[in-house]
């Protein structure tokens, strides 16, 4: 089920004065445990009372349910949540709450109850044909709004777009969300916030207006992508493959290897990346997500063998997966494998972007490579080749390392590398 639009949300209200008070509390700061899944969004919103009151809404059927005492459905808790998800506030979760599964199941027990001879869990193929056709016909009219946008950027010139303030770049987002690309949209949004905070800002908007155009171009070509190529686009505009399809695809054995791992917060939204090597070499990154309130999953030590089975989204490779039995940690591993050089690390980069241009990232494991001090610091393997660090991750790896070479396992990004573990004495080493 795509994301409403704020205009859906509107004409859900039970009246005005609802829509006015929802929008008084459609903002972060009362709101805990918010998730949503294809078909429910839930949430905890704090009222006068001492216990939140939870909130849980089936968006396919559409049905509300509120512990608050107000008879009016929706009522303004539950028009927040919805204000909060259509604006993509409320990310998407591996695991349903129990207040929102319990109350769906009940649901679905008194559908099954009424209609004995029919299936609770059968889904109604024209609806989902309908909702399909509904939901590319709302991303087509806004990547074509958007490659508009895109076009009147470069006509006034990269250094007129930055002297727009924050709302310019929020305005055209938030257009994107509406249209069901939310991903994309987060991208437009920081994008407000690096123009004045990159010293690079110039070259970091000449480089994603780039990619933001060959996704234009290549949304309108996507019946020529093949299967992966389509997948990896739809995960950089915000289209979100059901866990529970990915649950039942093939599954990996293990034991897998923890390369590195690592964690970042943009304010709204907790990512943690979990990089594996499986047994046959291949790599898979695990990614956790939290809202404000709430932990993300516990981190997986570097240089551990997890036994644990895992299922891997579509897309080209290293591709994202996620664990489908429970992690455990057989031992640490002495060293995180065979690596190589920053030239040959920088070719498989290329080849990987030649593959899938839209991805920020791509794991590199390196062999013997010196840290160096000067600016931000570098990586400098035998052959002389050199890259910065990102990260600021400069000091800890000097008093890691003393200056003899390692092998390090990081993300190359725009050119730089994030060091995410090292191998130290035979010991695998977080910095």
């Amino acid at each position: 089920m795509g994301r409403w639009t704020e205009d859906r949300v509107v004409g859900a209200a039970p009246d005005q004065g609802s829509l006015a008070a929802a929008r008084k509390l459609a903002h972060p700061g009362p709101w805990s445990d918010t998730g949503s899944n294809d078909d429910l969004v839930w949430g905890k919103c704090q009222g006068s009372g001492k216990s939140p009151y939870q909130v849980s809404i089936d968006v396919a059927a559409p049905a509300y349910r509120c512990s608050c005492p107000s008879r009016k459905f929706p009522c303004k808790h539950a028009l927040a949540l919805l204000l909060l998800w259509s604006r993509g506030d409320a990310a998407e979760a591996a695991t349903t709450a129990d207040f929102a599964h319990d109350w769906a199941a009940q649901r679905a027990s008194r559908s099954a109850a009424r209609e004995p001879g029919q299936s609770a869990e059968a889904p109604d193929p024209a609806a989902q044909a309908k909702r399909l056709a509904d939901r590319l016909a709302l991303m087509d009219a806004g990547m074509a709004d958007f490659a508009r946008w895109l076009t009147d950027l470069v006509r006034a010139g990269l250094a007129a777009a930055r002297t727009q303030p924050y709302s310019w770049w929020d305005g055209t987002a938030a257009r994107l969300v509406d249209a069901q690309l939310p991903g994309l949209a987060e991208q437009v949004r920081t994008m407000g916030s690096d123009v004045h905070a990159r010293a690079d800002w110039a070259e970091h908007l000449l480089l994603r207006a780039g990619r933001w155009w060959a996704l234009t171009k290549a949304w309108a070509r996507r019946d020529e992508l093949g299967e992966a190529e389509l997948a990896d686009l739809r995960a950089t505009l915000g289209w979100a493959t059901p866990s529970a399809d990915v649950r039942d695809a093939e599954s990996l054995p293990g034991p897998w290897l923890v390369l590195g791992a690592h964690r970042s917060d943009d304010g709204r939204l907790q990512q943690q990346r979990t990089w594996l090597r499986g047994p046959d070499g291949g790599l898979v990154v695990v990614l956790d997500f939290a809202g404000q309130g709430q932990s993300l999953a516990v981190p997986q030590l570097a240089g551990a063998l997890l036994d644990v089975t895992v299922a891997r989204y579509p897309g080209t490779a290293p591709r994202r997966a996620m664990f489908t039995s429970p992690v455990v940690a057989r031992g640490l591993e002495t060293g995180l494998g065979e690596g190589g050089s920053i030239a040959g690390s920088l070719e498989a980069e290329s080849a990987a972007v030649a593959r899938s241009p839209w991805r920020d990232r791509h794991p590199v494991l390196l062999t013997a490579v010196r840290v160096c001090s000067g600016g931000q610091g570098w990586l400098r393997d035998a052959s002389g080749d050199a890259l910065p660090l990102l990260g600021g991750s400069l000091t800890a790896l000097l008093a890691l390392t003393g200056g003899w070479p390692v092998d390090v396992f990081g993300e190359l990004e725009e050119g730089s590398v994030r060091p995410l573990s090292i191998v130290v004495d035979g010991a695998v080493l977080a910095p």
